[in-house]
Formats: C-alpha cells, structure tokens, sequence
C-alpha cells in the first residue's frame, strides 16, 4: 500500500488504479461582508486584505478583479471555479508551491 503523501499514489490514481486521493477537507464559510454580488453567494467571496492575508486551502485570488474566490471544499490543482464579481470562468493550478487561479474565459 502506497503511504498518503507518496507522488506514485496520485499518478496511481490518475492511471485508473485502486488507490485515490485522500477526501477532500469540507470548509465552514461565513459571510465577510462583500457586498458585490446577490446576498445568497456572499458567503463565497471576500475582500483580499494585501500581502500579509493568507489563503486557506479552499481559497484562491481571481487574478481580473482580485477578490478572493472560497469554496465549501478544499480547492486542488484542475479544478474549476467561477468569480460572480466579474463574470470570469478560472482553473485552479499550482505554481511556486501555491495554489493559483488562470483565467480560462
């Protein structure tokens, strides 16, 4: 059995193999007051707060209007999230070690 953070474990996956991924972590979100989007989706939205906020795992900063974009899980390479505020589609990827937002249209 391959451990959890083994690199094999993932390419495994990937190749349709019986090892997966972990389960993704489930996040609590609040409302943080950003006020720019209709009152039922606020909760997945807020204010980036300059160089020293630091991102949780389920958050990435949508690189047109730059917010930041939260979801109920935790976000992973390849996935797709969309930012109400402007209207932009993006997908998550890792670079320098950090999750990243690239616009796709």
């Amino acid at each position: 059995m391959l451990e959890k953070g083994d690199p094999a474990r993932s390419q495994l996956a990937e190749a349709g193999g019986e090892e997966t991924e972990a389960p993704r972590a489930r996040f609590e979100l609040d409302d943080r007051g950003f006020d720019e989007v209709p009152k039922k989706y606020r909760k997945f939205y807020r204010k980036w707060l300059g160089d020293d906020d630091v991102l949780q795992p389920n958050e990435v900063i949508c690189p047109v209007c730059k917010i930041v974009v939260r979801s109920t899980r935790e976000l992973r390479e390849g996935d797709r999230i969309y930012c109400m505020a402007c209207l932009t589609r993006l997908r998550v990827v890792k670079q320098d070690g950090r999750l990243e937002a690239h616009v796709e249209y």
